[in-house]
């Protein structure tokens, strides 16, 4: 008869790293906490009408595992490096969690940043923007927070609609 030679513990390895698994899978699941976390600001779309003013499409992300209410919205606007003014507002915007929405911003120009859109729809071309400022959101269920917006993208004509930036 031949017998076979087993190292002490080695049967049960397989046990334990089922076990381990659960439990780093466990770990790593949700356990149903609320997160917060900072908010962004974008241009979704940006409509020059025939005065010169501007409706701007705000877009609000909430990245928070739970409902954010954005309250006020203050934001300094250049576009291709040129201020535009200020856009400000107070939504009180309810965002569930992990979405976003829209806030329509009307909005009259600087001058310097009037000239340069008027530049750049008379030549077909996009815009570079930045957004600097400040968004007062509160948290369900939480107080009151600020968080410094600071982003940059660009816009393009969008064809067909004159006037019209995405």
């Amino acid at each position: 008869m031949h017998a076979s030679k087993r190292t002490p513990g080695t049967g049960n390895y397989k046990a334990v790293l089922a076990i381990g698994l659960a439990l780093l899978l466990a770990a790593c699941s949700s356990t149903g906490g609320k997160r917060v976390s900072e908010p962004a600001a974008s241009i979704q779309q940006l409509t020059v009408d025939a005065r010169g003013n501007w409706q701007v499409q705000l877009r609000l992300q909430n990245y928070s595992s739970m409902a954010m209410r954005f309250d006020t919205i203050d934001l300094a606007l250049e576009v291709n490096g040129q201020p535009a003014g200020h856009l400000k507002a107070t939504p009180a915007l309810s965002i569930p969690g992990e979405s976003g929405d829209l806030a329509t911003i009307s909005h009259v120009p600087d001058g310097a940043g009037r000239l340069v859109m008027a530049d750049v729809l008379a030549s077909g071309q996009g815009i570079n923007y930045t957004l600097k400022g400040d968004v007062q959101v509160t948290p369900e269920g939480n107080k009151q927070r600020s968080y410094t917006i600071d982003g940059k993208n660009q816009l393009n004509p969008v064809p067909g609609l004159p006037g019209v930036l995405r």
